[in-house]
């Protein structure tokens, strides 16, 4: 008991002089971790997900159901997770925010024109899948929520729409043309162009930091099996995600490659500033498939690394420009089970 007692004087009096150095964030960190420090929760409760930095990186923007708001609402917040506001109207369902240039204004995806409700949660009876709202458009706004503004209006899906780091261009996700498929546009939603054409769906692209490349998820049904279950839930507005590989491409369309090949789902991916790897989110080294973490892998499909090793899930990650910190949504340490929170941390190389 002496002895004990002995070592931890010593532990205490070397904390007192800096010679050992607790970090409170160390709290939010799994056995594993070693490129993680300094995790800070920025969010405690409800759904929230895919928060993405303004241009001066001072904000970020969310997506968030809690308490009374039943389906997602945008959100804005500091980077240490203070003066949370919601600037989506507060009607139907949004999705996938994101700055513009100069932070004065936001754009989103929101279900609001169609029904000032929820819209239905999708059919499981085929099993897990994603809905793909055809209500969904894509708007611009002020910073604060006004001056709404509709950038897409063509029937069906728009959503999941991201903007260039270069702040010229924004690149979504419609199914316009029947198919799930990735365009770009200009910054107020002129010159909308296609650059996917494959059978499968595709989708949550992002720019890499020079604007010349696009990371992107994706589906290739093959079998014939595979094409009919596709068609039959694409016909729906249904996606089946279990099977998504990430692809990147030129800005353009072109020199499309294939980064990982492991039939699992794998999404959400963001080019490191470095522009050599991705991070993204993964259940392939989950047993039951439920189990998501991040993972980093090299643009040509080598070296791939498992980052967080959460049971349950990790995802939504995002870098800032000098690589310096991640933001990512998880639902670890949370206070009710099934929420997701936001969390940033230190990045070690």
């Amino acid at each position: 008991m002496r002895k004990t007692n002995t070592i931890t004087i010593i532990i205490f009096a070397l904390m007192a002089f800096g010679f050992i150095y607790f970090s409170p964030g160390d709290k939010y960190k799994i056995e594993g971790e070693k490129h993680l420090a300094n995790i800070k929760m920025l969010t405690e409760e409800g759904q929230n997900a895919e928060a993405y930095l303004s241009f001066d990186e001072k904000k970020l923007i969310f997506q968030r159901a809690f308490g009374d708001i039943e389906c997602d609402q945008i959100f804005i917040m500091n980077l240490d997770g203070s003066d949370k506001k919601m600037v989506s109207s507060g009607n139907g369902k949004t999705t996938c925010s994101y700055f513009l240039p100069g932070d004065q204004r936001i754009i989103y995806s929101s279900t609001h024109l169609a029904d000032d409700d929820c819209p239905q949660p999708p059919d499981f009876s085929k099993g897990y899948v994603w809905k793909l709202y055809e209500s969904f458009d894509i708007f611009s706004a002020n910073a604060d929520g006004s001056d709404v503004e509709r950038l897409t209006f063509t029937d069906g899906y728009d959503a999941e729409a991201t903007v260039s780091p270069k702040g010229d261009k924004i690149v979504f996700t419609s199914l316009r043309d029947g198919d799930p498929e990735i365009y770009v546009m200009d910054i107020d939603g002129k010159n909308q162009t296609r650059l996917t054409f494959e059978q499968g769906y595709d989708g949550g692209p992002f720019f890499s930091q020079d604007g010349s490349k696009i990371v992107f998820r994706t589906s290739r049904p093959k079998t014939e099996k595979e094409l009919a279950d596709y068609n039959d839930l694409v016909e729906n507005g249904l996606v089946r995600p279990s099977a998504l590989e990430i692809y990147v491409m030129d800005a353009d369309g072109k020199n499309m490659e294939q980064v990982t090949n492991f039939g699992k789902a794998s999404f959400g991916p963001f080019f490191h500033p470095n522009m050599e790897k991705i991070i993204f989110a993964s259940n392939v080294n989950s047993e039951t498939g439920r189990n998501f973490d991040l993972y980093t892998i090299n643009t040509d499909g080598s070296n791939l690394e498992q980052i967080t090793f959460n049971k349950s899930f990790d995802g939504f990650p995002m870098f800032t420009r000098d690589g310096k910190r991640l933001i990512f949504a998880s639902n670890r340490f949370n206070k009710k089970k099934g929420d997701t929170n936001i969390f940033i941390a230190d990045w070690i190389d």
